[in-house]
Order: structure tokens, then sequence, then C-alpha cells
């Protein structure tokens, strides 16, 4: 399958039958980043985080007792 970075325009080919090719083809709303792209996020993330001016907002975790 062909699909192209969401932010380079890098064209790639990913095998059809992959879960990341699945995903791509049934949720529209899901895009395709390249491996280079991926890591440079990642990385300035991880320097933002390491900053302290940065926040992740998550859902708290909820606790069940059962």
């Amino acid at each position: 399958m062909r699909v192209k970075c969401a932010l380079c325009d890098v064209i790639d080919n990913i095998e059809d039958y992959s879960l990341q090719a699945k995903r791509l083809r049934n949720r529209p709303i899901h895009t395709y980043m390249c491996n280079q792209c991926n890591e440079r996020i990642k990385k300035r993330t991880e320097e933002r985080a390491a900053s302290g001016n940065f926040k992740l907002y998550r859902s708290p975790k909820v606790d069940d007792d059962f």
C-alpha cells in the first residue's frame, strides 16, 4: 500500500495486510507519518517535557475495585 506522510509529503510503501494499513483504510481520520517525522516529534516533545513548561493532559486513572 502506498501512503503519504501528512507532514513532509514523502511517499512510502507499507505492507497491504499490516495493522497500520488496515487502520488507514478503515478509519480516514487516522493519518500516516513517516519514521523520520515520528522520531522528530518524539524528540521535541521529550525536550519540551524536560524543560518543565510542558503539561501533558491525560485523563485521570480511575481505580476500579471490582
